[in-house]
C-alpha cells in the first residue's frame, strides 16, 4: 500500500512539473515570441511606440503623447512661458507632479475634475482665451476672441493629448510664420501636410498632431 501511494505521489508530480515545464515554454516564451514577431511585422511603428524622429533619425517623442513648447522657468515664476516659434498643444491644467515617490519626476495624466460652471475653470478658460488673442495676433493679422476654438482654451481628460484641430492650427499660423521669418503660405502648406481626416471618412473630427507639426517646422527653418 505504502508503495502504491509513494508511486502514485511521484507519477502526479512528475506529470505535473511536466505540465509546468509545457506550459512555460509555450506561454513563456512560444506566444511571447509569436506575438512580439507577428507585432514587429505587422505594425511596427505602433509595437515601438508610435517614435517621432527628426531628419536626422533622432527620436524626439511618440505621436501618441502630447508634449508642452516652453522657455525656460525663470526665476520667480510659477509656470514657464509657451516658446512662441513653435506650434502649442491643447493646455494641460489636469496634469500633476508625482508627489508619491519623488525619486523620479513623473508627471500624473489626468483631468481637472471640475464642472462646467466651476469659477476657477471659467477663469482658466477666459484667461487662456486672452492669452490665444495676445500672442496670435501679429501686426498683419489680428485674432478675435469668436475665433478661438474650444481646445485651444480647454484640456484633453488626460491632459496628453497630442493633437489639436485644424482650426487652432490654422490661427497659430501668422504667429509661426512671423517668429521663424517664413511665410505664411509655407506654414499653411506644412499644417495642410500634417492634417489628418477622419478615420474611415466618417469617425472621429480632423486633427493636426502637434509634435510631428513641429518636427516638420523644425526641419524646414533648419534646412
Amino acid at each position: 500500500m505504502t508503495n502504491n501511494t509513494v508511486s502514485n505521489t511521484a507519477r502526479v508530480l512528475g506529470a505535473g512539473l511536466r505540465a509546468l515545464l509545457v506550459l512555460t515554454l509555450v506561454c513563456g516564451v512560444i506566444y511571447p515570441l509569436a506575438v512580439t514577431g507577428v507585432a514587429q511585422a505587422l505594425f511596427n511603428d505602433k509595437a515601438n511606440g508610435s517614435e517621432v524622429k527628426d531628419e536626422g533619425g533622432q527620436v524626439v517623442g511618440s505621436s501618441l503623447i502630447g508634449q508642452r513648447y516652453d522657455l525656460p522657468l525663470k526665476e520667480g515664476e510659477e509656470s514657464p512661458a509657451p516658446d512662441l516659434k513653435w506650434f502649442q498643444p491643447r493646455p494641460s491644467n489636469g496634469l500633476g507632479s508625482n508627489s508619491v515617490n519623488t525619486q523620479y519626476s513623473l508627471i500624473l495624466s489626468g483631468a481637472t475634475n471640475r464642472s462646467g460652471d466651476n469659477e476657477e475653470l471659467i477663469q482658466w478658460v477666459e484667461d487662456a482665451k486672452a492669452a490665444v488673442v495676445k500672442d496670435n495676433s501679429t501686426s498683419t493679422y489680428k485674432v478675435k476672441p469668436a475665433d478661438v476654438p474650444a481646445d485651444a482654451v480647454t484640456s484633453s481628460g488626460s491632459g496628453l493629448d497630442p493633437d489639436i484641430s485644424p482650426a487652432y492650427a490654422a490661427l497659430q499660423v501668422h504667429r509661426i510664420a512671423e517668429k521663424n521669418g517664413l511665410d505664411v503660405k509655407e506654414v499653411e502648406d506644412l499644417v495642410r501636410d500634417h492634417t489628418s481626416g477622419r478615420l474611415l471618412g466618417f469617425m472621429g473630427e480632423p486633427r493636426v498632431n502637434v509634435l510631428e507639426l513641429n518636427t516638420a517646422l523644425r526641419n524646414l527653418t533648419q534646412g
